[in-house]
């Protein structure tokens, strides 16, 4: 059935997204092989708009066509009612996402990989239980519209989940990180070995005082200050008026050495893509540019409430409609190496892992958290791991003044870019000072 065809002559606009994806996991858990499958997916959305109302349906099941036709128009005599244009066609951004060598990788490939990691791991820690899921796949968009636009969208994510556990009478080490990338361009391996050198660094252990000190955060940690930022440039909180930075473009609200862009133009991440799940031509945004505050990240709706245009950030799962949503979120690099920022610390602390996220009223940029990794730096050196610490704060006060930013940077969780972050003076809470 011509989907697009049925629905021209009763609605004011129309737009079909197909969705198809395939993946194949294989899971270690206790240092051992456990589990390899492989999932497929696929599905039809639609969204529509009438009488200036917009509507949403979605289904698996492809015998039924109709009943989603009459299904989304039944939502639309509910929808929001709100000036939206869905994009004609357009070129897209010139970015590569799809790689046939991840596509056809082989399962036996991937166990391999596994075993290397596992091997490499208990090299550094013996008593440690290796946990970890690697996934390849497949993923496509098919998007039509009644504005001509005609688009397919393909990405080959490949990604390695890795935590590592330790347990030694009542102490608890727990070390993890995720990666992963669309093109087959890099040495999946080096995940394993960022854990194998944290894991060494906890070898060694410390105490640290309660107070008032510098404050490192590692790129993983950073995550705790970049979260409530994301919340805080969200177009659908800006327009409701719950982010702290509505009304505030144009204002210096952090330090000159902060710069954050919204990047979905760089090859080989999981976020990039010539256009959004909307249709909308993806493009480099800049949110915060040395301090000052730039703009915000929308999709179609979020704009058309705002009374401005989409940015190319609507993402979609197939029975949720879109909604604004980072793509790759660059902090840039600074000017100051890593070394350089440990050896000018007399006494503080490298935080690496927090206990959670997510944790405070994070849309008012409030974080607090315990941390499962972190370390004490004494005299410009790391001298050991430090448990029970805790750290609180608000980002929109602590960014307004960092020391240092690091040269060095690493992706967290496949489509954050962070450096190292120095904080002159933060409070801490141990339970041993």
């Amino acid at each position: 059935m011509d989907i697009l065809q049925a629905l021209r002559s009763r609605v004011d606009q129309a737009e079909v997204v197909r969705l198809r994806g395939e993946s194949t996991r294989v899971g270690f858990e206790a240092n051992r092989l456990k589990s390899s499958q492989i999932e497929e997916t696929s599905g039809t959305a639609l969204r529509v708009v009438k009488a200036g109302r917009l509507g949403f349906a979605a289904s698996s099941d492809e015998s039924t066509l109709d009943k989603l036709i009459e299904n989304v128009l039944e939502s639309a005599a509910y929808g929001d009612e709100l000036p939206v244009a869905f994009p004609g066609m357009q070129p897209g951004a010139d970015v590569s996402t799809y790689d046939p060598a991840i596509v056809e990788l082989p399962v036996s490939r991937l166990v391999e990989l596994g075993q290397e990691m596992v091997e490499l791991l208990l090299e550094v820690e013996p008593e440690a239980r290796v946990e970890i899921e690697l996934e390849r796949g497949v993923e496509r968009l098919f998007l039509q519209n009644q504005a001509g636009a005609d688009i397919q969208i393909r990405r080959s994510p490949l990604s390695v989940s890795l935590g590592v556990i330790r347990v030694q009478g009542d102490d608890v080490l727990a070390v993890f990180d995720r990666v992963g990338t669309t093109l087959w361009d890099q040495d999946l391996l080096d995940v394993a070995r960022r854990v194998g050198k944290r894991l060494a660094l906890a070898k060694s252990s410390a105490t640290i005082r309660s107070g008032s000190m510098p404050i490192l955060f590692a790129p993983a940690g950073a995550l705790v200050l970049a979260l409530p930022l994301v919340l805080g440039l969200n177009g659908k909180n800006v327009h409701m008026r719950t982010s702290p930075l509505a009304g505030k473009i144009g204002s210096r609200l952090f330090d000159a050495k902060l710069t954050i862009v919204d990047d979905p133009t760089l090859d080989g991440r999981f976020s990039s893509a010539p256009y959004d799940d909307e249709g909308v031509v993806r493009r480099r945004n800049a949110l915060v540019e040395r301090g000052v505050l730039r703009g915000f990240y929308y999709d179609l709706k979020t704009a058309a409430q705002a009374g401005t245009e989409s940015t190319g950030n609507g993402a979609r799962g197939l029975f949720e409609p879109p909604s604004p949503s980072p793509s790759n979120l660059v902090f840039e690099a600074g000017e100051t190496p890593l070394a350089d920022m440990i050896a000018s610390i007399q006494e503080g602390l490298l935080v690496q892992h927090p206990l959670g996220l997510g944790q405070g009223n994070v849309l008012s940029g409030a974080f607090s958290n315990s941390w499962s990794l972190a370390y004490k730096i004494e005299k410009g050196e790391i001298v050991g791991r430090v448990k029970d610490v805790s750290i609180a704060g608000n980002v929109y006060d602590r960014l307004r003044s960092v020391a240092a930013v690091s040269r060095e940077t690493e992706w967290v969780y496949t489509n954050f870019r962070l450096p190292y972050l120095l904080l002159p003076e933060m409070n801490v809470v141990a339970k041993q000072g």
